[in-house]
């Protein structure tokens, strides 16, 4: 009997310890896996992890170099003299004008809308270089909130005001959707016809 009385505890010693050694298997992997889910998300060990560059145009101030202007031509220059105010906004600002007019149809009537236009940014000269490259792809967006405006809207101050606004949202978009930023502030009209 005694025989029998001492195989019983070392079976259960044997399945006592393999139960320790898989609880333990498992908590390393469950802490494994939670360290490895808060290095993933950034939660810890952020310090070595790189930063994506923000590489959007950025605002130039006054009188500051813009690292993307063209070079100036030779007798085109303004001799490094600052020609910039000491008031209003602390940017500087460009001007881009469409090399056409616009032309199109108001909404619901027969009347016509003949417009030049320019914009303006405050940003580095990447913007006028997206506006350059977009241009087709602008004009059409703009025909076509123009073809979308109707001739009510438009005989007002405010209402050649929200006009500009939804051209300038225009143009956003599309620099956005190519280039993945904007820029443009305003939209400026140079001449504005209605027939």
């Amino acid at each position: 009997m005694s025989d029998k009385k001492d195989k019983e505890p070392k079976a259960k010693k044997k399945g006592g310890k393999m139960m320790l050694i898989i609880g333990a298997v498992v908590l390393l992997a469950v802490g494994g896996g939670g360290v490895f889910g808060l290095v993933a998300a950034g939660v810890i060990g952020g310090g070595k992890a790189a930063m994506k560059e923000d590489n959007h145009p950025k605002l130039i101030k006054k009188g500051a170099t813009d690292p993307f202007a063209p070079a100036a031509k030779e007798g085109e220059g303004e001799g490094g003299k600052n020609t910039e105010g000491d008031g209003g906004s602390e940017y500087r600002t460009i001007y881009f004008s469409f090399s056409e007019d616009f032309t199109s149809n108001l909404k619901g009537t027969e009347s016509l809308v003949q417009l030049s236009i320019a914009c303006s940014t405050r940003r580095d000269y990447r913007v006028v270089l997206w506006l350059k490259k977009h241009e087709l792809a602008i004009r059409s967006a703009m025909l076509a909130v123009l073809a979308d405006t109707t001739d009510d809207s438009i005989q007002s101050p405010a209402g050649k005001e929200a006009l500009q606004r939804r051209l300038t949202a225009a143009i956003n978009k599309v620099l956005t959707e190519d280039e993945g930023f904007g820029g443009v502030d305003a939209v400026y009209f140079k001449n504005f016809i209605i027939q």
